[in-house]
Parts: C-alpha cells; sequence; structure tokens
C-alpha cells in the first residue's frame, strides 16, 4: 500500500529534501605521501625533512578491487571537499532509513492487524508407538 505525500511525516520530508540538493562528492580517501628518491647523493635519503612532496593519492573501492590515483597538489584541497560531501551524503542516506524505518513501525503498531494474538495449534499430541510395559 503505497502512501500519499500528505501522510509523510516531516522529519522523513525533511531528510528527503536534503538528500536530492546534488552536489559534487566522492567515495575513499586522500592521502598525502613525502618519499625518498633513489639518486645517489640526494639529501631525502639522509634528511625525512627533505623528502619529495607532498604527493596525494585518491584511494577507493571499486567492484571489490582497490583503486588510486594521483591527485595534482592545486586539486587536493577540492578532492578533500568532496569526499566530506560523500561522507556527509552516505550520514543523510542512514539518517532517512532509520526515519522511513520508524515511520513504517508506527503504521504497522497503529494498525488492527498488528497486533494478533498467537494461538496454539489445534491439533492433539498423539503418541505413535505403544507404551513400554511395566516390569
Amino acid at each position: 500500500m503505497a502512501s500519499d505525500s500528505s501522510s509523510v511525516p516531516a522529519r522523513v520530508r525533511a531528510l528527503a529534501e536534503r538528500l536530492a540538493q546534488p552536489r559534487p562528492m566522492r567515495r575513499g580517501s586522500l592521502s598525502e605521501r613525502y618519499v625518498k628518491c633513489s639518486k645517489a647523493g640526494c639529501a631525502c635519503s639522509q634528511d625525512p625533512q627533505a623528502r619529495h612532496g607532498p604527493y596525494y593519492s585518491l584511494t577507493r573501492k571499486v567492484g571489490g578491487q582497490t583503486r588510486s590515483q594521483w591527485v595534482a597538489a592545486e586539486q587536493a584541497e577540492r578532492v578533500r571537499e568532496q569526499i566530506a560531501a560523500g561522507q556527509e551524503f552516505r550520514q543523510r542516506v542512514e539518517a532517512l532509513w532509520a526515519a522511513c524505518e520508524q515511520w513504517a513501525q508506527e503504521e504497522v503498531a497503529a494498525s488492527p492487524a498488528g497486533e494478533v494474538e498467537k494461538r496454539g495449534s489445534r491439533r492433539r499430541w498423539r503418541r505413535r508407538s505403544r507404551p513400554k510395559s511395566k516390569r
């Protein structure tokens, strides 16, 4: 049975409206790396403060496999914002699920059919074999 839009609780409607506002978002994480090179005589091999970088890597799961891609330093902040937007979206989806489940539970509890008493089977138990003799 489908519900008409007037019976949608205000909280559910507000959460759904927030989900309907699209914006760029990503899954995954962004890592910042500083690396040593293999050039002889480079300061990075001796001094951790002289390492090359930062280099940024976006990592996420695609079809069960981990995928990584390099991100330009100029784009790192924008990618971080998109990842944060994706995490916020996921939290909003979870909040909407919780609100809809609560609404569904309230709808079932309010209906008279939701209060069915459990009654036992009418069939009587019968012994399948003869009782053992008492000796």
